[in-house]
């Protein structure tokens, strides 16, 4: 039994379960708070209680942790640019579509529509989202590719997809709604590889 004098435990809690419940939560009220840019892993653990090992212990990295606390991502955006950067850079286009679509259609593209009515219904949650789509997945492959205007590039990948997602799961746009992978792939992927390393002056 514990006494208001005692202090404050720290670190690992009774239960894993308790411990990675509470840092959601906690990552949540940080990131829609502060932005995906401006949430540290040492002020999630604070808000939850614990060491801020914990997070790495749990989730291996702040991007995860955004993943699944906020997004509810059903991947980790880590190994997935990793994924995306691994193969022939004149192929990456057609490797996002179909890494996208394959997650997404896995899921009946339920979790993607979700994301969708969360961010439209709080700017907190849209700004945080921009925020780590743009700089935690589209700026890392197009800085992975040694791109100019990296920046810029990234945004016009992030259009792309998003916009992708809109029309393929949430408004359903036939017949690219039900259109097989491998065709979108063949379809959009040249598209996307403009943006990542072809021309794009004017």
């Amino acid at each position: 039994m514990t006494t208001a004098d005692e202090p404050k435990r720290r670190g690992r809690r009774a239960g894993g379960a308790d411990t990675k419940a509470v840092l959601l939560d906690a990552a949540r009220e940080v990131f829609v708070e502060r932005g995906y840019e401006g949430a540290t892993v040492r002020s999630i653990a604070a808000k939850a209680g614990v060491d801020a090992a914990m997070v790495n212990h749990w989730y291996g990295s702040k991007e995860n942790l955004f993943a699944q606390a906020v997004l509810k991502l059903p991947f980790d955006p880590v190994a997935l640019v990793e994924r995306l950067l691994d193969g022939p850079p004149e192929l990456t286009g057609e490797r996002i579509v179909r890494n996208f679509l394959g997650v997404w259609d896995a899921n009946g593209g339920g979790p993607f529509a979700a994301l969708v009515r969360s961010v439209t219904s709080h700017e907190g949650v849209a700004t945080a989202m921009r925020e780590f789509f743009l700089n935690s997945v589209f700026r890392k492959i197009t800085e992975g590719l040694v791109a100019d205007q990296a920046e810029l590039r990234a945004s016009l990948c992030a259009s792309q997809v998003i916009g992708m997602g809109l029309t393929r799961y949430v408004v359903r746009f036939e017949p690219f709604a039900s259109t097989d992978v491998e065709t979108v792939v063949a379809a959009v992927g040249p598209n996307l590889q403009r943006y990542l390393t072809g021309d794009i002056s004017p």
